[in-house]
């Protein structure tokens, strides 16, 4: 079952010092942070802040390209988690065929801003993540899980939608 999410705000992890993409459902009772790489947080940013580049970034230009070729992008789906790996799928419809094609979650993320489609979050990830931070080993992850669930919209900055 999937469970539709909402990008809530991008942060920087205060232990790791990299970006999280905070996703929160509708009802705000699921949070899922996901750390994404710098390059994949600033085209995020980008979109959350509506800021236009001089040319097209990758992910415009994959949304052009959707565009030009008559392709609609349905949603994305983060539809697994292995060895705290994220994994994620777009799904597109041209001439009413359906596909799905692999991606990173934030590159995903950051077309499904542009396009603006649905995101949904397989509800196995919701429980694995959560299963996965409860046996986590770490305080600071069960730490830093437990301060990212209580999180405020003051708290998510200057990135928050």
């Amino acid at each position: 079952m999937e469970v539709e999410m909402k990008i809530r705000g991008l942060m920087m992890d205060p232990v790791t010092n990299m970006p999280i993409v905070v996703l929160k459902d509708a009802q705000g009772t699921a949070v899922l942070p996901i750390w994404v790489g710098i390059y994949e947080a600033n085209a995020i940013a980008l979109e959350i802040e509506k800021v236009q580049t001089p040319r097209p970034m990758t992910h415009d230009l994959l949304r052009n390209v959707f565009l030009g070729l008559d392709v609609r992008v349905q949603k994305v789906v983060v539809n697994d988690l292995k060895d705290d790996t994220f994994y994620a799928l777009i799904w597109v419809e041209r001439n009413g065929e359906i596909m799905s094609i692999d991606s990173r979650p934030s590159d995903a993320l950051a077309l499904a801003l542009r396009v603006d489609c649905p995101i949904f979050v397989e509800d196995e990830v919701l429980k694995s993540s959560k299963i996965s931070s409860a046996i986590s080993e770490k305080s600071t992850s069960e730490e830093l899980r437990k301060w990212l669930e209580g999180l405020s919209d003051e708290d998510l900055g200057r990135y928050k939608m």
